[in-house]
């Protein structure tokens, strides 16, 4: 039982280790561009919207 409860934790870890290396090569968008992508998709839905 404690090796099942091992194997799940080092999994998990061993997942995680993965996902980060995965995504370290990724760009996130500035906070300024997605404040104003977020004001113009707000603009177009009120625009669609009768």
């Amino acid at each position: 039982m404690v090796w099942l409860a091992l194997l799940i934790v080092f999994g998990i870890i061993i997942g995680n280790i993965m996902l980060v290396k995965h995504t370290a090569h990724m760009k996130m968008p500035s906070l300024k561009q997605r404040h104003l992508d977020e004001i113009e998709k707000q603009k177009r839905e009120s625009d669609n919207q009768p």
